[in-house]
């Protein structure tokens, strides 16, 4: 009889390691694309574009197919195919041919796609209401954790294992076994599930989401801040702007004070509310300062209010009445891919409008400021959630 874990902290623990796991990898990979292309002498940038591309779409898809996955199989099984994607970047270093290549990452950002959505009903399921925001504020850094050690110490690793290809290789080889160890979890239903299934699972489907206004308000609010995130790394070096770096350790940074912030202050929109006005600030120091402190302390400070009020944003649907596991599954499945999809046409009008007016990002950094502002006009629409718990 194999030993089965029923420690939450464990479970957490699992869940957390796991996506640090996966953006090690996936950043890894990135990271190492340079020589990944000249391994399989393989040097057009559309070729390499073309991998974005396919990253970007296994967001979408996956996001959004990940709901669908959980109720096919149930979350502990959908998980776990999530994490077996994961583990199929071991074929990333090591792809005999482009289109391997391509396959492997697409699997993998699939596998990261549907993991980032399973959170939410896993904490759900584990967590009391109050330890939900703590729990949920630790996942929500997973990804920058694993981002800063690549970061700070991909060189390191390199020079551990003497290679780059079997760096990526020990990513992989770590995220399957931690995808072996969740087999191990005990997912029982317990009776709250069970009753939160009477009065609401089985009668909340995609058609319903998408007829919720709040998923629409939920979506859009959070879309013009990840549209930002995702182009001040893809554009923001090319536009000469090179203080994108503080962003990710100050996210860090502000996440961890987000967690205590909101454990603390049970009232979610007031910290959305001031944190989307500060960003807009921070955008317009760091874009349009022609001085590399201005920039400097504008992206410190962007890094800890994009992230600070993440907790509150992910806790709100945690705390709405008759929650139940599909439907926060389902909530989350279309907060990301309407998200990523708005986020996608926005990174595709950027590089337009720089090419439209010959190199010149000006327009384009207009464009994403007033894009940022979704996240602040959004906490005017989005519930309080502190009212039903009182």
């Amino acid at each position: 009889m194999m030993m089965k874990i029923s420690n939450k902290y464990i479970v957490e623990a699992i869940v957390f390691i796991s996506y640090v796991l996966f953006a090690m990898a996936w950043v890894g990979g990135t990271a190492s694309m340079s020589q990944i292309m000249e391994s399989m002498n393989v040097d057009s940038l559309a070729s390499a574009s073309f991998i974005s591309g396919s990253v970007t779409l296994a967001k979408i898809v996956g996001t959004f197919g990940a709901a669908w996955l959980a109720i096919k199989f149930g979350i502990k099984y959908a998980f776990f195919i999530a994490a077996l994607l994961i583990a199929i970047g071991v074929f990333t270093p090591y792809s005999p041919n482009y289109e391997i290549l391509l396959v492997s990452r697409f699997l993998m950002g699939l596998g990261g796609a549907f993991m980032i959505v399973y959170f939410n009903p896993i904490v759900m399921h584990w967590f009391d209401v109050d330890e939900r925001p703590v729990i949920n504020g630790l996942n929500a850094v997973a990804f920058n954790v694993g981002t800063a050690i690549i970061l700070w110490f991909m060189a390191d690793f390199n020079s551990i294992t003497g290679d780059w290809k079997v760096s990526l290789l020990a990513f992989s080889v770590a995220s399957f076994l931690f995808a072996v160890a969740w087999l191990l979890v005990r997912f029982d239903s317990n009776e709250q599930d069970a009753t939160n299934q009477a009065n609401a699972e089985s009668n909340y489907h995609y058609i319903d989401g998408l007829k919720d206004k709040f998923n629409w308000v939920y979506a859009l609010t959070y879309s013009g801040l990840l549209a930002f995130y995702i182009c001040l790394f893809t554009f923001y070096p090319k536009a000469g702007i090179s203080q994108s770096k503080w962003v990710i350790g100050f996210g860090i940074v502000g996440t961890l004070a987000g967690i205590i912030y909101s454990k603390k202050n049970p009232k979610r929109v007031p910290v959305i509310k001031w944190s989307g006005l500060a960003m807009i600030l921070t955008i317009i120091g760091l874009s349009f300062s022609t001085s590399p402190i201005i920039q400097t302390a504008s992206a410190i400070l962007l890094g800890f209010f994009i992230f600070f009020p993440i907790t509150a944003l992910v806790s709100i649907p945690h705390e709405l009445p008759n929650m139940s596991g599909q439907r926060i599954t389902i909530i989350f499945s279309l907060f990301y891919s309407i998200s990523y999809l708005l986020s996608t046409g926005v990174l595709w009008l950027f590089g337009k409008l720089v090419d439209i007016n010959q190199g010149d990002f000006t327009y384009s950094l207009i464009l994403i400021t007033v894009l940022s502002s979704t996240f602040f006009i959004g906490s005017f629409f989005l519930p309080e959630t502190a009212k039903s718990k009182e």
